[in-house]
């Protein structure tokens, strides 16, 4: 005979899918009021969260940051673990550093020149992100005119709108001791360098991709950006601690659901009133009253056979030797030709600078090609919206007042979906994965009236 304990299957076992079942076993599974499963289809828990060794230190090869400390649930975890500080080299930016800006030729530009153009970028994304309205209404004008449009659209408008408010002063004049750059071609180069640097907040490949409405709706946390010293598989290890052993299980690949928007399934044997099955690739099947997956956009658009992002994967494809080459001659040549690096001990060989640098060995993500996640996270393109994140989150049956031919109404929440990107103001974020996963977690909850004791 079938359970009579709603079951509750988890797909995944990364920051949505462990954030669910830790709340749905603390709350009611550990006090068999349901029966919680949660299975991944990998060899290892954490999904996108990924730390590794490599030479010595400790890397992460998926999430790194967490994104403002103030009201980030992971930094809470983090901090209650303890993980913020370790004795281990680890990799983090050093924020009080100051930059230096080099343009090609190797002419360190001046300080008053980038900063002018720093302020306008900066301005021109607070205002892009909500943060900022301007007295003499340029943005306003800019964005509505890029109604529709991207923020890469947005920004260059805004370039161009600086570049008219101060004309005469910018083509025709070169910049001393730069060869023959002009001050608008390198105010254009720093711009770009800008663009460059905000388009690594996101994993779209050009800013022209992304959408200029969804931009305001996205939310960061205020406070600091900061690395996790002992790992982000910390605090995903945090979070499985409390599962018992057994109710994680590896291994186990799904390759198709099948659900009732019409009634409950009919078995073979007749005794499992189960809605859901879930079919393995291994051949084996399993049955729930509720299942929620957590994979990623990447694999959900696998599924209507639309691809991943081409640059992920072409960079993936480079062999070791290519990355290798490519990244020795290139640091290389900044040592041989830096006289901050002459003037320093960092890298030095019997007292001497060593120009001939050489890497060694490589350890590349695989995001993109890796079949389990067909990328790395989501963002909003152009002619989508955050209406589409929404929709996303909703579960299957999107009604639960159906009725099949026997008068049977369908049983509700069948499938539900968490992840980063069900997510409308979080997406792309570990936080917002964690709160997609509690999300889902406490609608199940309430469905069935649980209260956390």
């Amino acid at each position: 005979m079938g359970s009579k304990k709603p079951k509750v299957v988890i797909i995944g076992a990364g920051m949505a899918g462990l954030t669910a079942a830790n709340k749905l076993y603390k709350t009611a599974g550990s006090k068999e009021l349901l029966e919680v499963c949660v299975v991944e289809g990998g060899n290892r828990i954490g999904g996108r969260i990924n730390t590794s060794e490599f030479c010595g230190d400790r890397i992460e090869m998926g999430a790194t940051w967490i994104h403002g400390i103030i009201g980030s649930p992971v930094y809470k975890i983090a901090q209650q673990i303890n993980s913020l500080q370790s004795q281990q080299p680890w990799e983090c930016m050093d924020g009080d550093i100051e930059p230096l800006t080099i343009a090609e030729g190797r002419h360190e530009l001046n300080s008053s020149l980038v900063e002018s153009i720093s302020d306008l970028f900066n301005k021109l994304m607070d205002f892009a992100q909500g943060k900022l309205v301007t007295e003499d209404g340029v943005s306003n004008e800019i964005a509505k005119s890029n109604n529709g449009l991207s923020l890469g659209s947005f920004l260059r408008k805004g370039l161009d709108a600086y570049w008219e408010s101060v004309k005469g002063d910018r083509e025709d004049i070169e910049v001393q001791g730069i060869d023959k750059w002009s001050k608008r071609s390198l105010e254009e180069g720093i711009f770009a360098m800008f663009e460059n640097i905000q388009r690594t907040y996101t994993s779209a490949g050009d800013l022209q991709m992304l959408d200029f409405s969804a931009e305001k709706e996205y939310r960061m946390f205020p406070g600091e950006e900061i690395t996790i010293a002992k790992g982000y598989l910390s605090v995903i290890e945090s979070l499985a601690s409390v599962l018992p052993p057994g109710l994680i299980q590896l291994g186990r690949k799904v390759a198709k659901i099948e659900w009732q928007p019409e009634g409950s399934l009919q078995f073979e044997n007749g005794t499992n009133n189960k809605a859901v099955k879930l079919h393995f690739v291994d051949g084996s099947i399993m049955y729930a009253d509720h299942v929620i997956v957590t994979v990623s956009l990447g694999v959900l658009k696998q599924g209507i056979n639309q691809d991943s992002g081409k640059e992920a994967l072409e960079l993936e494809s480079l062999d070791n030797e290519e990355i290798i080459d490519g990244f020795s001659k290139t640091i290389s040549s900044f040592l041989l030709n830096s006289k901050h690096f002459k003037k320093s001990n960092d890298l030095c060989c019997n007292g001497h600078a060593e120009s001939n640098f050489k890497v060694e060995k490589v350890l590349k993500s695989q995001w993109g090609s890796d079949p389990l996640f067909l990328g790395s996270y989501s963002y909003v393109a152009v002619g989508s919206s955050g209406d589409d994140l929404d929709i996303m989150a909703e579960p299957l049956p999107k009604r639960t007042s159906i009725h099949n031919s026997n008068g049977c109404s369908s049983p509700p929440l069948q499938i539900l979906f968490a992840g980063e990107a069900t997510h409308r103001t979080h997406y792309s974020t570990t936080h917002g994965a964690y709160f997609s996963g509690l999300r889902e977690a406490n609608r199940l909850l309430n469905h069935y009236h649980f209260m956390d004791i």
